[in-house]
């Protein structure tokens, strides 16, 4: 059995503790951040604002939404709070743009979690289907 694959290796063990179910409890805390402010549709239509590359002010930001520069500026925060996005200052204003790299674990994450799932669907199907 190859450590290779992340079901393969028993829990603790080095060979599937960066992509198993182990790395996913060692980073649950900031993944459950990632994902609970993901949740929120204005949070997340800012988000796919700013995948569109390169910086934004809260101008730019407000723009494409319905709320209040304010209320940009309180889902800006609570995505920066989980690494989503992060601000740089340009004279008066801040200028907003995406932090990819917790985007990508929380991709990373999902990815694990359906190949776990696959497996498990499979083990069922062969459980059913065996004579």
């Amino acid at each position: 059995m190859s450590s290779a694959k992340p079901h393969g290796a028993p829990p603790g063990q080095r060979g599937g503790a960066t992509s198993g179910p182990t790395a996913i409890v060692q980073s649950s805390r900031a993944l459950a951040s990632v994902f609970a402010a993901l949740g929120d549709p204005t949070r997340l239509k800012l988000v796919a604002v700013l995948c569109a590359g390169g910086v934004f002010s809260i101008a730019q930001l407000t723009a494409s939404t319905n709320i209040s520069r304010q209320g940009v500026t309180k889902h800006l925060q609570v995505l920066a709070a989980a690494g989503v996005v992060r601000d740089t200052k340009a004279g008066r204003e801040r200028l907003w743009q995406l932090a990819p790299a917790q985007i990508e674990q929380a991709r990373r994450t999902l990815e694990i979690i359906g190949r776990h799932w696959e497996l498990a669907l499979g083990k069922l199907k062969a459980f059913v289907e065996a004579p």
